[in-house]
């Protein structure tokens, strides 16, 4: 993946307007007396997307943003959506998931990563906060909750960056081989 001025500048509208659409509007709608974390759903987007690097920058940035303007411990954030930004880059570079349901599994897990992890830093930084089961039932509402709402971030994540996204071969040898490619068998 090339890094080029408007990649960047794409990259940062979608955390920007990712980061305040979940401060003004995502977290004020309550499903199931849980709201919706569309912010690790945007780092894993852009992990699957671009690829490990611009996955955790991005991470790091929406996380520092979201920090700031939460007004809470500078960084925790961060650390955690660089992780998954990262991680989820790591999965398209090692083993290049083909299937369509791959951001879905990978939104799921990614939200369930983020909030155990936050819930435990934030333990282990101290927070006094009580630790029972309504921290367990919101961690899985949660994770459902984002587990339907990934496809459609990851889809409006691929279409804002088309231009910018390395092209598929596996559409490439596909369409090669429908408008009149030799067929691989008969090439011998």
């Amino acid at each position: 993946m090339t890094w080029n001025g408007a990649l960047v500048a794409r990259l940062a509208a979608i955390g920007l307007l990712g980061g305040i659409l979940q401060l003004t509007t995502v977290s004020q709608i309550a499903v199931f007396g849980v709201p919706a974390d569309i912010t690790a759903l945007l780092a894993v987007s852009i992990g699957l997307l671009c690829g490990s690097v611009p996955g955790a920058c991005f991470g790091f940035g929406l996380g520092l943003f979201m920090d700031t303007m939460l007004a809470q411990t500078l960084g925790l954030t961060s650390l955690i959506l660089l992780t998954l930004g990262y991680g989820a880059g790591r999965l398209r570079e090692l083993r290049d998931p083909a299937h369509a349901l791959v951001p879905v599994a990978v939104g799921a897990a990614g939200t369930a990563a983020a909030m155990i992890g936050f819930s435990l830093l934030q333990f282990l930084l101290g927070v006094d906060a009580a630790v029972s089961l309504l921290l367990v039932r919101q961690i899985l509402l949660t994770t459902i909750l984002n587990t339907f709402l990934a496809m459609p971030v990851y889809l409006t994540c691929r279409r804002v960056l088309a231009a910018y996204l390395p092209d598929d071969p596996r559409r490439r040898r596909r369409r090669a081989y429908t408008t009149g490619g030799l067929s691989p068998l008969s090439r011998a």
